[in-house]
């Protein structure tokens, strides 16, 4: 496997918060890998080192083979960039703003022209080159900065958050593009999100990250596999009296979580009629029970016991802290 980029012991701290702590991995060539977790987990900090944009403050990163601290030009020559704010000139048409970008590369008015054409079409925007692109929809300029983040034929693209704030059709088209990119072009993509399904459907392999240090790592299925089985979740006003009940040696694991009980086991099918008899007899309420094989979210679950959701409404004060400590930076 040729190695796109490799990252050993990276972190980066802001005065007394440590946003990214001593993380290592390795993406192979063509390989889209992607950061999940919730917002203020690390992801974007760590994005902003590989890119060149913050200095690590301990550990070693190269992307395509170049130094992320020694060789800063290099690296950025190499990688294309999407992150969560919007950078597009709302007052420049499209191809303006796909040339004014080729310029700062400074590749041939042939060969950038050229590509402009190709990647528009790409991304379905050639019948739009011409329109101001305040006028586009969030969709649109999304697709936008990515055809601009391939203009000089990067080897890696970093894509922070692409979807987010988009409608599930929108995202849906955007996966598409992702996948194909990653496909015909062969370019490495780190992808940034916390939409498990999003993670799920388009990573070669993933990496749980949490509070700045990461939990798990491999492909969606073998991570998914880990848990075991099937989950069923149960709805309860006393999720504690389910806990202390069921202690069956077919439980794999248990987790309680915001008036939910998540179980993990196996033939889920042949235990569940086993569970509601057990809770009826004891006058357990159960609001609603259902079954269903394990997503990436279950497994956040079970490494932080706690949901994604959760994890993030714990982060906001951090998230605050940490806006604050960038702005200074």
């Amino acid at each position: 496997m040729t190695v796109a980029v490799h990252v050993e012991n990276l972190t980066r701290r802001f005065n007394d918060l440590v946003a990214v702590d001593h993380i290592s991995f390795e993406i192979g060539q063509g390989e889209i890998f992607g950061l999940l977790g919730p917002n203020g987990a690390g992801k974007t900090t760590t994005l902003s080192m590989l890119a060149t944009m913050l200095k690590p403050t301990e550990g070693t990163a190269t992307v395509n083979g170049i130094d992320v601290e020694r060789d800063e030009d290099g690296v950025r020559r190499s990688i294309g960039i999407v992150f969560q704010d919007q950078s597009l000139d709302e007052e420049l048409t499209a191809w303006e703003n796909m040339d004014f970008h080729g310029r700062l590369y400074r590749i041939p008015t042939e060969v950038r022209n050229e590509r402009i054409d190709e990647l528009l079409k790409l991304v379905e925007l050639s019948d739009r080159k011409d329109d101001i692109v305040k006028t586009f929809s969030g969709g649109m300029r999304r697709r936008l900065e990515i055809a601009r983040g391939l203009l000089h034929h990067p080897l890696v693209l970093f894509l922070d958050e692409p979807t987010l704030g988009l409608d599930p059709q929108t995202r849906n088209h955007l996966w598409q593009y992702i996948a194909t990119l990653s496909r015909e072009k062969g370019i490495t993509i780190i992808l940034t999100t916390h939409y498990m399904e999003e993670a799920d459907r388009l990573c070669n392999r993933v990496a749980i990250i949490d509070h700045g240090k990461i939990i798990a790592l491999d492909t969606p299925r073998n991570l998914k596999d880990g848990i075991g089985g099937d989950v069923v979740t149960i709805v309860s006003a006393d999720t504690a009296a389910i806990a202390r009940t069921l202690q069956e040696p077919w439980i794999n694991r248990m987790d309680t979580n915001d008036g939910e009980v998540v179980i993990s086991l196996r033939n889920a099918e042949q235990h569940i009629s086993e569970i509601v008899t057990t809770l009826a007899s004891r006058q357990i309420p159960i609001s609603s029970i259902s079954i269903h094989k394990p997503t990436l979210e279950d497994v956040f679950l079970s490494f932080t016991g706690k949901t994604i959701r959760e994890q993030e409404a714990g982060n906001t004060e951090i998230m605050r802290q940490h806006m604050k400590m960038m702005r200074r930076h």
